[in-house]
């Protein structure tokens, strides 16, 4: 019982942050973790960790894109 309490007032990991990003990027986050990031969570770190997860995936789909055009040769 003392456990769930000492782990009630860790901060997140930065493993929990990134699967709660996402989880929330492809909309498929529980309510039971979206409230412990509410309650454990710095917004500051979702929101760094949001334009990071935004900006790889950006990158990834252009250079996909750019592949897939140089393998149809235009």
């Amino acid at each position: 019982m003392d456990d769930k309490k000492d782990n009630d007032d860790k901060p997140l990991t930065l493993w929990e942050m990134l699967q709660s990003v996402l989880a929330a990027a492809f909309g498929v986050q529980s309510g039971k973790k979206r409230g412990r990031d509410f309650s454990r969570g710095k917004p500051s770190h979702f929101i760094i960790l949001g334009v990071l997860f935004t900006l790889v995936f950006v990158l990834l789909l252009f250079a996909v894109v750019k592949l897939i055009l140089r393998l149809a040769g235009v």
